[in-house]
This record gives structure tokens, sequence and C-alpha cells, in this order.
């Protein structure tokens, strides 16, 4: 039977199979634990690599939060800024209206006050033209005729003793 084990083919491959697995397992071993560790190193470092990332993420988005804070407050800065450059631009702008009506109304006055000075000046030439005639006319009738002579001559008479 000893010898019906020596030939026994699908012993020897049995043994076959079993030493090729134990060289490899022993040879092979280091190059798969090599290959295996590496891959853990590999992950390792992608691992440490995407922290960095997320913490460099983190970062720029604390980054970008405050400077969208500091535009806001900037902008509203600006609006409250305008909303009194308004105000101030308003009040002078009612200022200068202000000035300017009153201004306009002295003016209106003044023209005013002239055009009453003209018309009265107007209406006393009038009156004074009208006093002239009238008076021209009443004195027109009263020097004529014999009455008109006698005061003519008493007219002449008081200028003569006047002048000397």
């Amino acid at each position: 039977m000893e010898d019906s084990l020596l030939q026994n083919t699908t012993l020897w491959v049995a043994v076959s199979f079993v030493g090729f697995v134990a060289l490899m397992v022993w040879k092979g071993s280091g190059a798969v634990k090599g290959a295996i560790y590496g891959r853990i190193e590999r992950i390792r470092a992608e691992i440490e690599q995407a922290e960095e990332l997320k913490e460099e993420a983190n970062r720029r988005l604390a980054e970008a939060k405050k400077a969208q804070r500091d535009a806001e407050t900037q902008a509203e800065q600006i609006v409250e800024n305008a909303k009194k450059e308004a105000a101030a631009m308003k009040k002078e702008a009612q200022a200068r209206l202000e000035e300017t009506v009153a201004r306009r109304e002295a003016q209106a006055k003044d023209k005013i006050s002239q055009a009453e000075a003209n018309a009265i000046r107007e209406v006393r030439g009038k009156a004074v033209d009208m006093a002239i005639l009238a008076a021209r006319s009443v004195i027109a009738d009263q020097m004529s005729g014999p009455a008109g002579a006698k005061a003519m001559d008493d007219a002449i008479q008081s200028v003569s003793t006047r002048l000397n």
C-alpha cells in the first residue's frame, strides 16, 4: 500500500497543491502584505489630504462668510450715508428754495412799490395838468372884458412899485 500511495496521482496533486499554496503564502505573503500596507498608507494619505482639503474649505467658507458680513455692513453704511446726504441735500435745496422765494417776493414788492410810485406820479401829473387847464380856463374867463383889463393894469402897477 505504500507503493500505491506513491503512485496515487491524486495524492501527489494534493501534496503539490498544498506545497504550492504554502510556498505562495510563505514567499508571497510579504508581497501581499506590502501591497496591502501600501494600499493602507495610500488610503491614509488620501484621508489626511481630504481632511486638509476639508479644513481649507471650512477656512475659506469662514472667510467668505466674513467677507459677506463685511460687505453687508459696508452696504448698510453706504445706504445710511446716502440717506444722510439725501436729507442734507433736501434741506439745502429747501433753504435755497425759500431764499429764492423770499428774494423774488422782495423783488415783486419792490416792483409793486415802484409801480405805485409811478402811478401816483402819473396821477399827480395828470391832476396838475387838469388843474392848469382849469385855472387857464378860469383865468381866461376872468381876464376877458373890462375886469380883466383892470386886473392887468393893477398887476403892472404892482410890479413897477415892487421893482423900484
